[in-house]
């Protein structure tokens, strides 16, 4: 490794990048470790696979480094409960090395556990949106909080398209006046995200209409696409009714087992769970030797973690999926992409297909398998924009009147008798309710 490639970095540092074994920075990182280090508001998109966590982790370690702190004064915000077992080993690896403490709090975390945060808090600690809620009420919790200097909010995009958004648009508020309370300056706020089709606005919403600078990488990955029609062949009219299915059915079928058994690694998403067992079972009806699994959010934390074990070993070629593995959950290697019928949107679509092609030259290459003359003159229109780099603004969540009553009594619970005026005030400066009125 040529170490000057990091010298944006501390000496310390580079040692500890080298020890790691990272050849030169990414081409994120090449543009996103500067702006971070200036110490401003940044929104990172790329795609999925280019080291994003790394982007923002390296600089903020640097940082920490260089400076005084007491704990917790880095905060790292993601959607995923489970945070994905690769990143927490990453992570480990370098409060290890670093000799800085990390902790994860989610609504699986014991008690036993709580109370230990509470009374030695970590350096870093890595939170759920939900479990900022909670911690915002608790006495000593919200003491620490008040020492946040770093604030990073992983999976942006699928962040602000839900309430969760909203929840975490006021906590975030919340937070701030806590550490404007204990006369501590604002944390740099560092958000991460795939896709996004309207990123200034996904920026103002994540730092409240703050100043922040958005470093756009997603242009470094070439796309390869195309979109089939499968139509029957006679073979497929003869194994239709062993598998219990049209024959249009069964030459798509047909045609996902082609490519699965064609390519070293391969994911199918579908748009729906029921869509994603009848594939997996119907392809294992048509090719009992076929070794592919199905991964999606109503299966079990064990069986997804097995899937994702076996699929990451090489056990198994192929994985049946839906949106629950657009997230950054690291499964290795992936050299091909398949979307059954249209996956409604242009953004889906490239989060998806940037799951495979996971170098930072890699050609993401896939291929949308439609079913009827509707469906295929919706997914070429997709494909078209997807290949020009034309996403569709980004849906962002509204206000929302039950979550904003959640946050009324998190208020209360924070400060009894808190002024009406001050509560509307802080709730207020959050994005989604940036036109809230008293009435």
């Amino acid at each position: 490794m040529e170490t000057n490639n990091w010298s944006m970095l501390s000496g310390k540092m580079q040692e500890k990048i080298a020890k790691r074994g990272f050849g030169s920075p990414t081409s994120v990182q090449k543009e996103g470790i500067p702006a971070i280090l200036e110490g401003g508001n940044i929104l990172l998109m790329a795609p999925t696979g280019l080291g994003k966590t790394e982007t923002t982790l390296l600089p903020v370690f640097d940082l920490w480094l260089k400076s005084e702190h007491k704990p917790i004064s880095i905060l790292y915000i993601t959607p995923m409960k489970s945070l994905n077992r690769d990143l927490q080993k990453r992570i480990i690896w370098w409060s290890k090395e670093l000799d800085l403490d990390s902790s994860v709090r989610h609504g699986d975390t014991t008690q036993y556990e709580r109370g230990m945060q509470a009374e030695n808090p970590p350096d870093m600690l890595i939170s759920t949106p939900e479990a900022l809620q909670s911690m915002l009420v608790g006495k000593k919790l919200r003491e620490h909080l008040s020492n946040v200097k770093w604030l990073i909010i992983d999976e942006v995009h699928e962040i602000v398209s839900s309430k969760r958004g909203v929840q975490l648009s006021v906590a975030l508020e919340r937070l701030k006046e806590v550490i404007r309370a204990a006369d501590n300056p604002m944390p740099q706020i560092i958000g991460l995200s795939a896709t996004v089709g309207s990123p200034t606005e996904v920026a103002a919403y994540i730092t409240a209409g703050a100043p922040c600078k958005i470093v756009d990488t997603m242009h470094v990955r070439s796309l390869r696409l195309k979109v089939e029609a499968p139509k029957p062949n006679d073979d497929d009219y003869k194994i239709a009714p062993q598998i219990f299915m049209t024959p249009q059915t069964a030459s798509r079928v047909r045609r996902i087992h082609e490519l699965m058994k064609e390519k070293e690694s391969v994911l199918a998403f579908t748009n729906t769970r029921e869509s994603a067992e009848v594939i997996s079972s119907r392809l294992r009806a048509y090719d009992k030797e076929l070794k592919v699994e199905t991964h999606h959010s109503s299966l079990s934390k064990d069986f997804r973690i097995k899937a994702e074990e076996s699929f990451k070993s090489g056990e198994i070629k192929s994985l049946v999926c839906t949106s629950s593995l657009e997230l950054g959950i690291d499964i290795g290697s992936i050299d091909f992409i398949i979307q059954f019928m249209s996956p409604r949107q242009v953004s889906k679509l490239l989060q998806r297909l940037g799951r495979s092609g996971h170098t930072a030259k890699g050609t993401s290459d896939g291929v949308i398998i439609s079913s009827d003359p509707d469906d295929c003159f919706e997914s070429a229109a997709i494909a078209k924009l997807a290949l020009e780099g034309k996403i569709e603004p980004s849906r962002l969540y509204g206000k929302s009147l039950d979550v904003l009553m959640h946050q009324i009594v998190g208020l209360s619970l924070e400060e009894y008798n808190i002024p009406m005026e001050r509560a509307f005030g802080i709730v207020r400066r959050a994005y989604p309710f940036r036109s809230l009125t008293i009435d």
